[in-house]
């Protein structure tokens, strides 16, 4: 006897007035009827709306779906072959979107938005990204690397040389107070790691004294962020994660 109009909405997902409509239009209509008048559903038309919605899920008006359907001489192997390179050529096009998508993720990053060479001219081989992925390590999905995510996505190139420029001045400050003897836990090396607790505050995200503790440590332990400091004076390294305990210490007392 074929399925009633509710049992075949179940099977579809779809509602029975969808099948109502179809039936009004002319696209779906059942093939058989009870003596009462009740829609029959044979498996055939199974068959047609399985095609129907396929070709609605693509984007097919109604009108086009008729037409296609009703195409002389089309039977299922043809409908299946139209559905396949159909559907390989919407698999190629999300394929396209993931990677374009993919894309604009990793320049958001560090919310990098320069071209290679303005890139290049910025960080020379200094590669931001490897701090934001240690960030992601560490922080990844608290409000640290959320909150540097937000804000350097906004920034221009302009920006991101003032950041070079102020992390290049911490820096000759570090290896200046270091040559000249000052002990990492004088008041001069404090100041300045003071200043690059700011100037991180300042341009990525809020830096209390803890992270900045940790921080401080990463700078020796991985030989990626050493490489910054020791290849301006060996032992710089040790030198500024001392100056940054030392700084957190002070400021704790003080607190």
């Amino acid at each position: 006897m074929g399925y009633s109009v509710g049992q075949v909405a179940a099977f579809a997902g779809v509602t029975v007035r969808t099948l109502h409509h179809y039936d009004e239009i002319g696209l779906l209509s059942p093939g058989e009827r009870t003596r009462a008048g009740y829609r029959r559903y044979a498996e055939a038309d199974l068959d047609r709306l399985q095609r129907i919605l396929f070709y609605r899920e693509l984007g097919f008006s109604l009108e086009e779906v008729a037409t296609i359907l009703d195409e002389p001489g089309a039977g299922p192997m043809t409908h299946l072959r139209r559905q396949h390179e159909l559907l390989r050529r919407r698999i190629g096009r999300l394929q396209e979107m993931v990677a374009a998508v993919e894309k604009a993720m990793e320049a958001q990053t560090m919310g990098i938005s320069l071209t290679p060479q303005e890139r290049f001219e910025v960080f020379g081989d200094f590669d931001p990204d490897e701090h934001a992925q240690e960030a992601e390590e560490r922080w990844g999905g608290g409000d640290a690397f959320e909150q540097s995510r937000r804000r350097t996505a906004a920034y221009t190139k302009d920006d991101w040389l003032r950041i070079k420029e102020e992390g290049g001045a911490l820096l000759t400050a570090f290896a200046e107070a270091f040559e000249a003897g000052v002990p990492a836990d004088a008041e001069q090396a404090m100041d300045v790691a003071e200043r690059h607790r700011e100037h991180i505050s300042r341009w990525f995200y809020d830096c209390s004294t803890t992270m900045h503790r940790g921080l401080g440590d990463m700078y020796v332990a991985d030989p990626r962020f050493a490489v910054n400091y020791e290849r301006v004076a060996v032992g710089l390294a040790a030198y500024v994660r001392d100056a940054v305990h030392a700084n957190a210490d002070r400021r704790r007392d003080d607190a």
